[in-house]
């Protein structure tokens, strides 16, 4: 990868990472639903001005249902989640626990696809990666913190769902940018009625600045913002380069969250995202490949 490439990745996980940062302070004034419907309507009113300005096509009649199911399980279900999950932990340990997602992601391929099959390399991979989590629960009990990070790992796994289903995009010839368009807007009319039902937001008073504020640049930055860095990276850069990200968006929140609401990961929390993140380094394979030897 170029230098660019590079400051853009770094910006990418600062633009994830600081999701985290984002909901927890939209948390003080604001419920999840609300939080989480204001992220998508307003990504995907700012990701179709963006395909009006471009002119890239809208997604044909045909993809929506399967914009459906990909807006439920990359949207609308971890969004929800992640943000339920965070009033009971931190952000910081919410994005540890996040990192799990290519994990559920090689398993879910494992089980649907039949050319993504686990190897016994990232098969090794995932026991680290689920040895980290064993680590972080241990002792939790089945109090709400546990409850919580169970939740940030059904995210995760919604992720590894959404990550498999969204291979069929590319497939039906469907721009990269009009499919994260596409599923923006299907997760926000999956959410309107569930928003409006639970949250009555006609009854809301104001939360606040920084919850606004906060609602507003997870909308326009960790989400229209960071899909279009994404897919630029993609095109130039490649899948298993930007797969980097993932080891990235941890450290990115935990230090956002340290450097702005003081918040620290406890000793067994940092041991485990020490395994989390040698598993996903063996699953990537290229820290080995660079240590061993190659050829005879």
């Amino acid at each position: 990868m170029t230098r660019n490439d590079w400051l853009l990745l770094a910006i990418l996980s600062l633009l994830w990472g600081g999701s985290f940062l984002f909901a927890e302070i939209a948390l003080a004034g604001l419920p999840v639903l609300t939080i989480v419907w204001v992220r998508v309507a307003l990504a995907a009113l700012i990701l179709g001005l963006v395909l009006a300005v471009t002119r890239v096509g809208l997604p044909p009649r045909r993809a929506w249902l399967a914009l459906l199911v990909m807006g439920l399980f990359n949207n609308a279900l971890p969004f929800t989640l992640l943000v339920t999950a965070q009033g009971q932990i931190t952000g910081a340990l919410a994005s540890v626990l996040n990192a799990t997602t290519p994990l559920f992601t090689l398993m879910v391929a494992h089980l649907a696809t039949r050319d993504e099959r686990i190897t016994a390399a990232k098969a090794a991979g995932i026991g680290l990666g689920f040895a980290g989590v064993v680590v972080m629960l241990a002792g939790e009990g089945l109090g709400g913190e546990a409850v919580a990070m169970g939740a940030c790992l059904a995210a995760a796994l919604s992720y590894g769902i959404a990550g498999v289903w969204g291979r069929r995009f590319r497939a039906m010839g469907i721009a990269p940018l009009a499919t994260a368009f596409g599923q923006v807007v299907a997760s926000s009319l999956l959410l309107f009625p569930l928003w409006l039902a639970a949250d009555a937001p006609w009854t809301l008073g104001w939360p606040g600045k920084g919850p606004v504020l906060a609602v507003i640049a997870l909308a326009g930055l960790s989400t229209a913002l960071a899909y279009l860095i994404y897919f630029r990276l993609l095109a130039r850069a490649g899948a298993t380069n930007l797969s980097l990200v993932t080891f990235l968006i941890p450290v990115s929140a935990s230090f956002l969250g340290w450097l702005v609401l003081d918040e620290r990961l406890e000793p067994a929390q940092l041991a485990g995202l020490a395994l989390i993140l040698a598993g996903l380094a063996v699953i990537d394979g290229r820290v080995l490949r660079r240590r061993l030897p190659v050829g005879p």
